[in-house]
């Protein structure tokens, strides 16, 4: 059976009317549709057996791919406590919530306090809490859908030499099995800033000198989200919004993932 990745809008809220014991045994899998200004987009995993919730993973990744937001948040490097005062690191924050969700094996014990999506029902959380919430509801609501095809982990692929002034590369983000980041750059052979950073500063001129829809980061950021929301790294004919050589990503995509199957 084909499985059907779930992907949710930041804003989604779902009755609770639905999530009550007994839910269907296997892996429930959701992650947000889109990046937010943080740049850190959430997903949460969840395992059911014997009609319980047994196990919880809330995570993140990065819009530039790389370590997954627990990696980065155990190795001190999400720098949440100094930054924001945060009373404990994001990662011991979001594990009270999983907690709390296999004790109370209720989605609407984890009420939101505000507006901003902050609880009061979790001692240990002052995290913004309302993704994790969506995310749940929408997992349970769709049904569990097993892990996906690859190993987690951070993948990437590089070209071997230099074209053009730059040499192209892909990372990928892995979580439960399922792509949940892609980035795609290139190195300048200068040894100055990146294509994306080029392109955003107006410096690599695309459109002006090649008449493109849009800045190249731009419409790499399309392809990028072309796979995140397909979950396939087959190379179509053309991508709507892109008039740049899909051959290099889709190239590098695949070698990428090709140790990372299961």
């Amino acid at each position: 059976m084909k499985k059907k990745l779930i992907l949710i809008s930041v804003f989604l809220i779902i009755s609770t009317s639905i999530f009550a014991l007994n839910q269907k045994d296997g892996v429930y899998f959701a992650q947000e549709d889109k990046f937010p200004d943080s740049g850190w987009k959430y997903n949460v995993t969840l395992v059911v057996k014997n009609g319980k919730i047994t196990s919880v993973s809330w995570n993140g990744s990065n819009i530039n791919a790389g370590d997954p937001k627990i990696v980065v948040s155990r190795d001190g490097r999400y720098g949440m406590e100094a930054k924001g005062g945060a009373m404990a690191p994001w990662w011991k924050q979001a594990q009270a919530v999983e907690k709390q969700l296999i004790k109370s094996q209720d989605i609407s014990s984890i009420t939101l306090s505000d507006k901003e999506g902050h609880t009061d029902a979790v001692s240990g959380a002052s995290i913004h809490v309302a993704p994790f919430v969506n995310l749940v509801k929408a997992a349970l609501a769709a049904g569990p859908i097993g892990y996906g095809p690859y190993k987690d982990g951070v993948y990437k692929a590089e070209e071997a030499a230099f074209g053009h002034g730059y040499k192209y590369f892909v990372e990928v983000t892995v979580t439960s099995g399922y792509i949940v980041a892609v980035h795609w750059d290139a190195y300048a052979e200068d040894g100055g800033t990146n294509k994306a950073q080029r392109s955003k500063d107006g410096e690599y001129g695309m459109q002006k000198n090649g008449g493109s829809l849009a800045p190249w980061w731009e419409e790499a950021r399309i392809v990028e989200d072309k796979v995140l929301n397909s979950q396939s790294v087959g190379q179509p004919d053309a991508i709507s919004g892109a008039t740049i050589g899909l051959d290099p990503f889709y190239t590098l995509l695949t070698k990428a993932l090709t140790k990372a199957k299961r």
